[in-house]
């Protein structure tokens, strides 16, 4: 299913939503970032971003650019929106941002686990590269990060 909202927005992260984010966060992670990440995230001059559904906060992403690639650092939809297309148009976003600075790769991690995710990225494209060994905290002690890349020139997304 797809989300369709004339109320979705997608806007710069700011210091005013932290604490939304930081909820959203806690919520959705048993490891989650702290809001002294996410402030970090803004200070450092990533790409960060909220959506919102009538004003309210309820995804976010975060991004990392470089002149030769972006990397996904975050994403995500609070838990009562997901399923519903929500995450799609955030990611489809931030596809569109890349795109419009010419850069040509999008990486990001994911645990395996995480198979609602892992099923998103490969449906826009992403494909796995690799895998960093125990990269995440786990209830188990650790756990993997698979490495996915977005060619965004070769499946057409630029020219």
């Amino acid at each position: 299913m797809q989300a369709f909202d004339a109320n979705l927005v997608i806007t710069k992260m700011t210091s005013d939503h932290i604490a939304i984010v930081s909820d959203i966060e806690q919520r959705s992670y048993r490891f989650p970032w702290s809001k002294v990440v996410f402030e970090d995230c803004i200070q450092s001059a990533y790409k960060c971003f909220v959506l919102k559904i009538n004003n309210d906060v309820i995804g976010y992403a975060v991004l990392s650019l470089s002149k030769f690639d972006a990397q996904i650092l975050n994403l995500c939809v609070d838990k009562e929106f997901r399923r519903l297309g929500y995450a799609e148009n955030l990611l489809n976003f931030l596809i569109s941002e890349v795109r419009e600075l010419k850069i040509k790769e999008m990486f990001l991690e994911v645990r395996p686990s995480n198979s609602e995710a892992v099923s998103l990225y490969l449906k826009k494209g992403f494909e796995k590269i690799g895998s960093r060994k125990n990269y995440y905290r786990s209830e188990d002690g650790r756990e993997d990060a698979d490495i996915y890349l977005l060619n965004i020139k070769k499946i057409g997304y630029i020219s």
